[in-house]
């Protein structure tokens, strides 16, 4: 569609910098402002509330995702995430290692790039060994753990989406809605928390509907992308070391613009606040996170919000998944974390369970 537009000096991968800009800017103002964070879903004081905004964010997501899908502007039949070979050990174990990794730097990504651009600069250096990470997993030093990791597949067959099973898409993608709608009305949250979410949700479909078809040229094909922060954090960082050699694209745009939104709605909310770490202790455990999160993120074949909030509206099974794996890695490692603070014959650590957000 990108080339009845009639541009002859700007390409589509240009424009979807500038489009993945104004997403991330959106989702970092309204993540700021709802504090959208799966890992408060999972164990946070506030997890009933949090899941709400979640869920709800879910359901928008699945609905408008399908609803694109039905009109046959997008397809995801050739997409990554709806693979034949399920790399089935790689996603399991990279999703118990981010869920780990979350708890112990008290965020997922974008929960973490969100605090950053408020001035936590715990997030900040977390997303950058992050980012380290996984560039160095994609195509760094741990490059053959993932090649072997991912050489233990599942094949299968045409059964990749839930929308291969009896029902088809339409009655897989209202149950997934239903359900996450359901939760979310019964979470107690207010309504403007509430619009967030359903806003945060809408930007699923529009990033897919954007650069599967808005902007799809078939002269000059791009990737189509939705939310995610795994790849885009690593592009970021490679763009951000090497610019005179490596374009921006797609990833760079979003991560920028989370960072730019939530600092103005910080800014404007006037929760904007420099923060630091309070301990070496402290600096080891979100370190040690941030390389599980970088190394899981990669083997998953995404975060919460790539594999979960993006992936799960395209009903694949892989994304179901690695959003399972990063849930039960989470609640593990939190239930470990407590077990060990109050087996402890000393005063629980306060670095350990102190909120970062």
């Amino acid at each position: 569609m990108f080339e009845s537009f009639g541009f002859e000096d700007t390409t589509a991968r240009e424009v979807s910098v500038l489009f993945a800009l104004g997403l991330g800017v959106l989702f970092g103002a309204l993540a700021q402002l709802t504090r959208f964070c799966f890992r408060r879903s999972l164990v946070g004081q506030d997890r009933r509330q949090a899941a709400g905004v979640w869920a709800l964010a879910l359901a928008v997501a699945v609905t408008g995702t399908q609803a694109a899908v039905a009109q046959e502007w997008i397809s995801f039949d050739s997409h990554r995430l709806l693979a034949s070979d399920l790399p089935v050990l790689a996603i399991v174990l990279g999703g118990l290692m981010f869920g780990a990794g979350m708890i112990l730097t008290r965020g997922c990504v974008s929960r973490l790039m969100v605090l950053s651009g408020s001035g936590n600069l715990r997030a900040a250096l977390v997303i950058l060994v992050f980012a380290v990470v996984a560039h160095a997993t994609l195509k760094g030093v741990l490059a053959p753990v993932r090649v072997a990791l991912g050489s233990v597949t599942l094949d299968l067959g045409t059964t990749t989406s839930l929308a291969a099973l009896p029902g088809g898409a339409l009655v897989w993608s209202g149950v997934l809605a239903i359900a996450a709608l359901g939760l979310a009305l019964r979470s107690g949250n207010r309504p403007l928390a509430l619009i967030g979410a359903a806003v945060i949700g809408l930007l699923v479909p529009v990033g897919w509907i954007g650069t599967g078809f808005v902007l799809f040229d078939e002269f000059d094909p791009i990737a189509m992308e939705s939310l995610s922060f795994t790849s885009p954090t690593a592009e970021t960082l490679f763009f951000g070391i090497a610019s005179s050699a490596i374009p921006a694209g797609f990833g760079t745009g979003l991560v920028g613009g989370v960072l730019l939104g939530a600092l103005a709605a910080a800014l404007l909310s006037g929760s904007f606040q420099w923060q630091s770490f309070e301990s070496p202790r402290q600096t080891a455990r979100y370190m040690s996170g941030a390389a599980l999160m970088g190394l899981g993120g990669v083997l998953a074949g995404g975060c919460t919000v790539g594999a979960g909030l993006a992936g799960i509206p395209t009903l694949s099974v892989a994304a179901g998944l690695a959003l399972v794996s990063i849930a039960v890695g989470g609640v593990a490692t939190n239930l470990l974390i407590n077990a060990i603070s109050s087996g402890s014959d000393a005063q629980p650590a306060r670095p350990a369970l102190q909120p970062a957000e």
